[in-house]
């Protein structure tokens, strides 16, 4: 079995409802607090297991802004696990989840240097590292409805951009669903073979934009103007 997510880049709107949901499940779970750091001050900074950014792609009209979630990939092949000198990082056979012992890790970075995902970050208030976890005590957790056993990113997620399940079986929801729809894994030339599964965006229509009414010059000197003015 290989417990991962499905992410849909189509449907993603970057809202970070995910990654403030896994913050807020995760601060008192299996690694211990998600430690914050100057968090009212004027650069607050902190742990996250899961990060979004933004990227612009294309030429106006036909440009799009997509969203992209990154946390841990749960790799087949995890380096992070290789060039552990502790042991404390772990690829459990059972379900494919790679965990920290917190208690082995000495933080000495070198699972950071060898994940080239930025996957990892090193907590500077326990000095370990810390990764997404899967929810690994959330999907376990038989007093749990059978439906909240999901990790706290999928449940949160409004636009239903996110899937989690075994996708070591193809007729599984998730495998069936990046079969159908192209799913790929990131920087698959390196051979980590990463478990998550990121779903491309749909082509779209380009929005017409030869009917829209072209600016008056008094508009122009008016852009200008806006430009040069330091508001």
């Amino acid at each position: 079995m290989k417990l991962g997510l499905v992410i849909d880049l189509d449907t993603c709107v970057g809202c970070h409802a995910c990654a403030t949901a896994c913050k807020e499940w995760n601060a008192s779970g299996v690694t211990g607090p998600l430690s914050d750091y100057d968090p009212y001050g004027a650069e607050p900074s902190g742990v996250w297991f899961n990060r979004i950014r933004h990227f612009e792609v294309g030429e106006y009209p036909e440009n799009k802004t997509v969203n992209f979630p990154m946390s841990c990939l749960h790799c087949e092949n995890a380096e992070c696990v290789t060039v552990c000198p502790t042991g404390a990082s772990i690829k459990r056979e059972e379900d494919g989840i790679v965990l920290v012992d917190q208690d082995k890790c000495m933080g000495c970075n070198l699972c950071s240097w060898a994940c080239p995902y930025g996957a990892r970050e090193l907590d500077e208030s326990s000095g370990t590292m810390k990764k997404c976890t899967l929810c690994v005590d959330r999907i376990y957790d038989e007093e749990l409805e059978e439906r909240e056993q999901q990790p706290a990113c999928v449940l949160a997620c409004p636009a239903h951009a996110r899937m989690f399940g075994d996708l070591e079986d193809p007729e599984s929801e998730v495998g069936e669903t990046v079969r159908r729809r192209g799913g790929y894994s990131l920087m698959p030339e390196l051979g980590y073979e990463p478990t998550n599964q990121y779903l491309p965006p749909r082509s779209t229509r380009p929005i017409p934009t030869d009917d829209l009414p072209k600016p008056s010059a008094t508009d122009k000197v008016k852009e200008w103007t806006n430009k040069v003015v330091n508001r």
